[in-house]
């Protein structure tokens, strides 16, 4: 077996064992040729960009500020020293290996993930970039890096986030990514980017409860045919684990209790350690969850 390292903007750690069961992989996944290199241990992480942007004006997109002559008077060099800022902490979060899979929020374009990767301290990893572009009016998405001598990519797809009650509302897309580690069962990864909290918290919630009916849907079709299937959810939710979001509909357990999903963050949360500090409160808005597959034992009893 192999050990999984999971890592959120809080840094904290999670390890589990990866067992190899090829059983469920499907003939319509897009499969890469090449060996995957076979490790002790893998580096999952999740990072929040905070404003990703290139210098250039969008015409599709409000991203006016974020140029040369806009608010922020965001210049070429500003925007390089953010690339090498964002690449020293991926560097950093473990001493010995760089992260196999980067999940990031926050990130205007392919190209900014392009750059990122091109970063001295992150060169070594040799990442591919998986971006799709969604609706959101400022122009920013969700992306995954991932090392392809260590994660072997099958496929990708966007799950649109459309909600009856904000018909208008141009909500960030999920990104969906199947693939797998050495010789490891399909892994089924889904980064998120999930409505703000504002103008306020109770005035937006209902789009995030949303959110998690959709990405809940998803899984369990994934569940369905597998009940074991190897699952990570990562992202920036703007909810905490105890909000209903994340804790009465994302990881509620269906049916049976092996669709459970586990919050990795929630020790943390009751530690009062976050991942987003106000008006000097943490917040813990960065979630990483997990299959109970992925966790101590593979099914409930």
């Amino acid at each position: 077996s192999v050990f999984i390292y999971i890592i959120v903007t809080s840094c904290n750690v999670f390890k589990t064992d990866g067992k190899e069961n090829n059983s469920v992989r499907k003939n319509n996944e897009q499969r890469i040729n090449f060996d995957i290199q076979k490790k002790d241990s893998y580096l999952i992480s999740f990072y929040n960009a905070e404003n990703l942007f290139d210098t250039i004006d969008d015409p599709n997109t409000e991203d006016e500020e974020f140029t040369p002559t806009g608010y922020k008077k965001w210049t070429s060099e500003r925007y390089k020293k953010k690339l090498k800022d964002i690449s020293f902490v991926l560097s950093e979060l473990d001493k010995d290996i760089l992260p196999s899979i980067i999940g990031l929020c926050e990130v205007e374009n392919e190209y900014v993930c392009e750059a990122l990767t091109e970063e001295a301290l992150l060169t070594k990893a040799g990442y591919k970039v998986i971006h799709e572009e969604s609706p959101d009016t400022r122009g920013i998405d969700v992306a995954l890096l991932y090392n392809p001598n260590e994660f072997e990519y099958y496929s990708h797809s966007s799950i649109e986030v459309r909600i009856d009650k904000a018909p208008g509302a141009k909500l960030r897309d999920i990104l969906y990514v199947k693939g797998a580690f050495h010789k490891s069962d399909t892994f089924h990864i889904f980064v998120n980017h999930w409505k703000s909290r504002r103008p306020s918290v109770k005035e937006t919630e209902f789009k995030r409860i949303e959110t998690a009916r959709i990405l809940r849907y998803e899984i369990d079709k994934i569940q369905e045919r597998n009940k074991n299937a190897y699952i990570i959810v990562m992202g920036d939710f703007n909810d905490e684990p105890d909000n209903s979001s994340l804790k009465k509909v994302l990881t509620n357990s269906h049916k049976d209790g092996y669709t459970k999903l586990i919050n990795l963050m929630i020790e943390a949360d009751d530690k009062g350690e976050g991942t987003n500090s106000r008006d000097y409160k943490w917040f813990m808005l960065d979630n990483m969850i997990v299959s109970f597959s992925l966790t101590d034992g593979n099914e409930y009893d």
